[in-house]
C-alpha cells in the first residue's frame, strides 16, 4: 500500500511539473482567467485554485510539493477504500 500511495504522490508531482513547463513555455498574457486550460490547471492543482481565488502568489516549488502531498492524500483515501471494499467481499 505504501508503494501505491508513493505512486499517487509521484503522479501529483508530475502533473504539477508538466503544468510548470507549460507555464514557462507560454507567456502569462496568453493564459486569461476564462481560458479552458486554466480551468484544467485549477482542477488538477488545487493549490493554484486557492491562490487564484484568495489572491496570493504561489511559488512553483510550493505548487510541486503541495500537489504531491494532495495526490498522496487522495491516494491514501482511495487505497483505504479499495482495501475495505476488497475485504467486504
Amino acid at each position: 500500500m505504501k508503494y501505491r500511495i508513493a505512486a499517487w504522490a509521484i503522479v501529483g508531482f508530475a502533473v504539477a511539473g508538466c503544468w510548470t513547463l507549460f507555464a514557462l513555455a507560454n507567456s502569462p498574457a496568453t493564459m486569461m482567467s476564462r481560458d479552458p486550460i486554466l480551468t484544467l490547471i485549477e482542477f488538477t492543482c488545487p493549490l493554484v485554485l486557492v491562490g487564484f481565488y484568495f489572491h496570493f502568489g504561489v511559488s512553483l516549488y510550493a505548487t510541486l510539493v503541495a500537489n504531491a502531498a494532495t495526490y498522496a492524500l487522495l491516494g491514501l483515501i482511495a487505497e483505504t477504500l479499495r482495501r475495505r471494499l476488497k475485504h467486504a467481499q
